[in-house]
C-alpha cells in the first residue's frame, strides 16, 4: 500500500520558507560585513584626521614600531606621540562609548517593546549628569577635597556611581512581590529623570563662571578628556556590558511577543528583566563617566539597524554594537575639525542629527497608524 500522497501546496509553503530565512541570514550577514566595513574606514578617519594629519600607513607602522616590526615607512615624533597620547584613546573611547549607548538602547527597546526608549528615558544618563554636576560645582566643600582625590578621578568615579543608584531606585519603585512592572519602571524614570534635571538646574543657577562653562560641557559631552589611564578603570566596564548584551538576543526575542508568550517559550522573564537593567546601567553609567551626556545614539542607531536588517536581536545587537561605534567617531571628527582650533561639543552634533530622526520617527509611526 501506499502512503498518503504529499500535498504540494505544503512542500511550496516550506520551499517559501526556507528560501526567505536563507535571504534573510544573507541580508544579515550582509549588513554586518558593510558595517564592519564601515567601522574600519571610521577608525582610519578617525585617527588619520585633525591638526597633525597621519596617513593609514604612518599609523600602521607607529603602531607596529613598539611590536618589533620593521618601519613601513617615515613618520614623525610629532605623529607618534599624536597618535599614542591623543587620537588612539580618543577613537578607542568613541568606539566604546558609541557601541554601548547604542546596543544599550536596542536593549531598552526590546525590553519595553517600544522603538523610542532609550537610556536616557528611564533616568541612566541623567542620574549620571547630576552626579557629576555636584562635582563641579560643589567640589570645595565635598569630601572628595578634602580627602586628597582629584577631580580628574571623582568625576568619572560620581557619575557611574550616579547612574546606578538612579537605575537602582527606579528598579525598586517598579517592583512588586519580585516583579518588575515594565510601565511602572518607565513611569519611575520619565519621574527621576525630570528630578534630576531640576537639580541640575539649580546646580546650574549656583554656578560661577568657570563651573558653568566646565558643567554645560560636560551635559553636552565630549571625547576631549579620553586618556589610557581613564580607560583602563572604566573601558572593561563598558566592553564587558556591551559584550554581555549580546547574550540577551533570544530573551529579548521572547519578549517581542509579550511576556506570557516569552514565559511559555521557557524564558526567565524577571531574569531577564534584571540582567538588562543591570547591564545597561554598567554600560550607560561607564560611557557618561568618561564623556558626559551624549544624547540621541541610543534611540537612532537600534532604530536604523531594525529599519534595515529586521528585528531580530541576534542581528540587532552587534549591528547597534557597530554601528553606535561608527556614528560617534563620525560625530567625533565632526566635532573636532569643524570650527577648528576649537572643539564642539559632540552632544551638539548628534543633537543636531537626532532631533530632527525623532521627529521623522513621530511622524512616520503616525502615518504608519502605530498612534
Amino acid at each position: 500500500m501506499h502512503g498518503p500522497i504529499p500535498d504540494p501546496r505544503v512542500a511550496t509553503v516550506r520551499q517559501i520558507t526556507t528560501d526567505t530565512a536563507g535571504r534573510r541570514r544573507r541580508r544579515a550577514g550582509a549588513g554586518l560585513g558593510v558595517l564592519a566595513v564601515t567601522l574600519v574606514g571610521c577608525v582610519v578617519l578617525s585617527i588619520g584626521i585633525g591638526a597633525v594629519p597621519i596617513t593609514p600607513l604612518e599609523a600602521l607602522s607607529i603602531l607596529a614600531t613598539p611590536l618589533g616590526f620593521e618601519p613601513l615607512t617615515g613618520h614623525t615624533p610629532v605623529q607618534e606621540l599624536v597618535l599614542w597620547s591623543i587620537r588612539l584613546p580618543r577613537t578607542v573611547l568613541g568606539l566604546l562609548v558609541g557601541g554601548v549607548l547604542a546596543v544599550s538602547g536596542a536593549v531598552l527597546q526590546g525590553l519595553f517593546r517600544n522603538p523610542l526608549a532609550d537610556p536616557v528615558l528611564i533616568g541612566i544618563s541623567n542620574g549620571a549628569a547630576l552626579a557629576a554636576a555636584v562635582v563641579i560645582v560643589l567640589w570645595g566643600v565635598l569630601p572628595f577635597a578634602t580627602a586628597g582625590i582629584g577631580r580628574d578621578v571623582a568625576l568619572p568615579v560620581s557619575a557611574f556611581a550616579g547612574a546606578l543608584v538612579a537605575i537602582a531606585l527606579v528598579y525598586r519603585i517598579a517592583s512588586h512581590d519580585g516583579r518588575a512592572d515594565i510601565a511602572t519602571m518607565l513611569l519611575a524614570g520619565v519621574a527621576l529623570t525630570a528630578m534630576a534635571g531640576a537639580g541640575i538646574g539649580t546646580l546650574v543657577f549656583m554656578s560661577d563662571d568657570q563651573a558653568l562653562r566646565d558643567l554645560n560641557f560636560w551635559l553636552l559631552g565630549s571625547l576631549g578628556g579620553a586618556n589610557w589611564e581613564r580607560l583602563m578603570i572604566a573601558g572593561p566596564l563598558m566592553l564587558g556590558a556591551g559584550l554581555a548584551a549580546l547574550a540577551l538576543a533570544r530573551p529579548l526575542n521572547g519578549l517581542l511577543f509579550g511576556e506570557t508568550e516569552a514565559l511559555h517559550m521557557g524564558f526567565d522573564v524577571e531574569r531577564t528583566k534584571r540582567i538588562a537593567v543591570l547591564v545597561t546601567a554598567l554600560a550607560v553609567g561607564a560611557a557618561v563617566a568618561l564623556s558626559g551626556v551624549i544624547g540621541f545614539v541610543g534611540l537612532m542607531v537600534p532604530h536604523l539597524v531594525r529599519m534595515v536588517l529586521g528585528p531580530d536581536h541576534r542581528v540587532l545587537l552587534p549591528a547597534a554594537l557597530m554601528g553606535g561605534g561608527a556614528l560617534m567617531l563620525l560625530a567625533d571628527l565632526v566635532a573636532r575639525t569643524i570650527v577648528l582650533p576649537a572643539e564642539l561639543p559632540i552632544g551638539i552634533v548628534t543633537s543636531c542629527v537626532g532631533g530632527p530622526f525623532f521627529l521623522w520617527l513621530l511622524l512616520r509611526r503616525r502615518a504608519l497608524g502605530l498612534w
